[in-house]
């Protein structure tokens, strides 16, 4: 597995250790999916340490800025629209070309981490724009379903509820909103690992095309 970071590299290198830990095979690969050169390094550099491309899990994210739409900077929203939508779609485009039966790959599963938010926006957070990106991705994870079928591969989305991240803590107001859930709490990141698992898997070969909520209720 290469698992791909921008700028916490102690954050990757703890995910490596824990999967080497239990036996798998793991590299830390630094890449900004902003841009397509580091993205098209990053795949040159999995297949060569790791052999064939079966699997892709677009969860790069960014927040943007917690303001009203009157208050968002071009620079911003820029940024989070290359980071949050035009990531996912050039990796897309890399795992597809490395993937696709049609040119040699063994097939495989994309799955996009998009948001409930997308859907059901959380209250009056002031992220709007944030909101926008994730309902962008849950349309191109179901379109690209339907062009990609043909070549073998499998694409869905995952709309998380409220989960307890470094990106939900920085955010204002989410930790009230996670506690009217009908579970009363945040989720977990490992309770969206479980899903994300699934869709990978062998047992999901029948499943594309959808978004799957985890949401705790909401």
């Amino acid at each position: 597995m290469v698992v791909n970071y921008a700028a916490d590299a102690d954050g990757a290198e703890s995910v490596v250790s824990g999967i080497t830990g239990t036996g798998g095979r793991a590299v830390a690969v630094r890449a900004d999916v902003a841009s397509e050169e580091d993205v098209e390094a990053m795949f040159g550099q999995a297949q060569e340490q790791l052999g064939p491309l079966t699997a892709l899990v677009n969860n790069a994210g960014s927040i943007g800025e917690q303001a009203s739409i009157e208050e968002q900077h071009e620079d911003a929203l820029t940024r989070l629209m290359q980071v949050n939508v035009v990531g996912p779609m050039l990796c897309a485009k890399h795992a597809v070309r490395a993937m696709s039966t049609a040119r040699g790959g063994k097939g495989g599963s994309i799955v996009t981490i998009a948001s409930l938010a997308a859907q059901a926006p959380p209250g009056d957070l002031g992220v709007v724009p944030y909101e926008a990106t994730k309902g962008a991705l849950v349309t191109f994870a179901r379109g690209l379903s339907n062009e990609v079928a043909s070549e073998g591969i499998r694409s869905n989305s995952v709309s998380p509820g409220l989960i307890e991240t470094e990106m939900s803590a920085s955010t204002q107001g989410v930790g009230e909103l996670a506690e009217r859930s009908p579970l009363g709490r945040p989720g977990q990141p490992d309770e969206i690992a479980g899903t994300v698992s699934w869709l990978v898997s062998p047992e999901a070969s029948y499943v594309t095309g959808t978004d799957i909520a985890v949401t705790g209720g909401l």
